[in-house]
């Protein structure tokens, strides 16, 4: 099966984070890359534009405390709107550290090779927006090998 080059996988908040994220930093534009030429001529800088939705995109640096490889420990979402989202408030964990935890809605993951010198499968990922994360316990995750779903439904029903 071939899967077209660009393509975009739907994934749950908690499936690509499971332990959540921490935002680090600010939400900010992606701006198109401008060489020192073009700045040198006093063009511009225009912000990225999705050129699927036809929506701005906005860059978001989280820390994934589940990455298990410390380059995958700081993570950078695209988060596609008109407007610049607002992240949630701040919490404070000792005088004068404060974190901001946040979750993502309308998440999408793109398989990418990352990496200069050494190559590796990375994912591009996407967003539509950023929300609080649900207080609460987590969700019941159901950890059964594929094939076995469903088999304890037809066991009871029988």
């Amino acid at each position: 099966m071939a899967v077209p080059y660009g393509t975009r996988f739907e994934a749950a908040f908690d499936q690509v984070f499971p332990q959540g994220a921490l935002m680090v930093g600010v939400v900010a534009p992606d701006m198109e890359y401008m060489s020192n030429e073009d700045k040198a001529r006093g063009k511009q800088a225009k912000q990225k534009v999705d050129e699927r939705s036809g929506k701005r995109q906005w860059k978001v640096v989280v820390t994934d405390p589940s990455a298990e490889k410390e380059r995958d420990a700081s993570v950078t979402i695209t988060v596609l709107a008109d407007v610049q989202p607002v992240p949630p408030q701040a919490v404070q964990v000792m005088p004068g550290v404060e974190v901001r935890p946040v979750a993502f809605e309308g998440l999408t993951v793109e398989p990418r090779v990352m990496g200069d010198r050494f190559k590796y499968q990375g994912f591009t990922i996407r967003a539509t927006g950023i929300s609080a994360p649900q207080v609460g316990a987590p969700p019941k995750r159901e950890n059964k090998p594929a094939g076995q779903q469903g088999q304890t439904d037809q066991k009871s029903a029988a």
